[in-house]
């Protein structure tokens, strides 16, 4: 019997290389990412490390030949504690054909959740002490020039990150000290010349606590400092601590149907979904079957970031959310992503031209 593999092989290769885009015709100034009116943009997070952002191009083609697919949107994290902005990840991600979207969080060493806030509190913000920072990454974003997406501030809706409005007074005003650090945070950047930036609003899927004054809109910040809405869609993360094994459709439609009351129209993206390993729990192959086949009935989702990453725990488990995790879930997640629906490079169109600046606010 003839041995078809080497051919076999070039052929997956070839159809997992990105077509160069075509040249854009008669450019009239700056470009940003344009929202697609078919289908949806495909994207991850590609395990880049501890801190989220040793991008390598060799993770990201990786990576892609795994899913069988080039990805639109790669994203990784830009960390308060690193005093740094990240121009050389987003200038490979770009070169690859990629769009960055990065997840700037005001988070200090070492990094743990649950420890609330730190020196770049929310109110060390708003009393100026970060402006040099704040104000050398918005020189960082201009000087980079292309556009990007920024996820400032995540999930502030939980209580893990020390932003989260639990840290803040709670209901007795805790959203609004966000607002405040948003839309702070945002004019120093705009002030510096990035409009470059598309700022994603990015909530959990469901709030922690689950009251009223902890919901989505109360944080956020005004339609003219978001340009997408964003959630996190977790399915099971750990062995200790879920309550139990949840089909993807209930993790997102109402949280879908919660953040799209916030603004009548802007897109939303799926900023981070996910499912670990936990074969005793539940079928994480069906549980990505079933996230490919029910995003596109979410006609507003423009964007999913699949969150590729394995940990382990404190108690030794580990928490598998690599597409890779089991030869089921990896064929699972290459037959979703074989959809045309599905897009592998990011779209363009001419930068609207601000009519005025944002209100400033102190």
């Amino acid at each position: 019997m003839k041995n078809f593999a080497p051919f076999l092989s070039l052929l997956f290769l070839a159809a997992c290389q990105r077509t160069p885009p075509a040249a854009p015709t008669a450019p009239t100034g700056p470009l940003t990412i344009a929202v697609p009116s078919q289908g949806a943009y495909l994207g991850s997070y590609v395990d880049f490390g501890d801190t989220e952002d040793d991008v390598t191009i060799e993770a990201i083609e990786k990576y892609e030949k795994l899913v069988g697919k080039p990805l639109a949107i790669v994203a990784s994290s830009s960390y308060w504690g690193e005093q740094t902005f990240p121009r050389e990840n987003l200038e490979r991600i770009t070169r690859h054909g990629s769009a960055p979207l990065v997840y700037w969080s005001p988070w200090d060493k070492p990094y743990e959740q649950e420890k609330g806030p730190d020196r770049f509190s929310l109110t060390a913000i708003l009393e100026g002490k970060w402006d040099a920072y704040i104000d050398r990454w918005g020189d960082g974003a201009h000087a980079f020039g292309k556009p990007f997406f920024v996820s400032f501030g995540n999930e502030m809706n939980g209580e893990w990150f020390p932003w989260s409005g639990t840290f803040y007074g709670g209901e007795k005003g805790g959203p609004e000290v966000f607002q405040k650090a948003w839309r702070y945070v945002v004019d120093r950047v705009r002030a510096r010349g990035a409009t470059n930036i598309l700022w994603v609003f990015q909530a959990n899927n469901y709030s922690s606590p689950q009251e009223e004054w902890n919901t989505a809109r109360q944080y956020y910040p005004g339609k003219e400092y978001v340009d997408w809405l964003g959630l996190s869609v977790y399915g099971m993360q750990f062995r200790d601590g879920d309550p139990h094994w949840a089909e993807f459709k209930g993790l997102l439609d109402y949280p879908y149907q919660e953040i799209t009351k916030i603004d009548p129209d802007k897109p939303v993206m799926l900023a981070e979904f996910g499912v670990g390993e936990f074969p005793d729990f539940g079928d994480k192959a069906q549980w990505l079957h079933d996230a490919f086949a029910q995003i596109p009935k979410y006609p507003r989702i423009k964007a999913a970031i699949y969150w590729h990453e394995r940990w382990q725990n404190e108690d030794e488990s580990y928490s598998n959310l690599r597409v890779n995790s089991s030869p089921q879930a990896r064929q699972a997640f290459h037959e979703g992503a074989a959809n045309p629906y599905w897009l592998s490079e990011p779209l363009f169109k001419p930068m609207a031209v601000p009519t005025k600046k944002p209100t400033e606010r102190k």
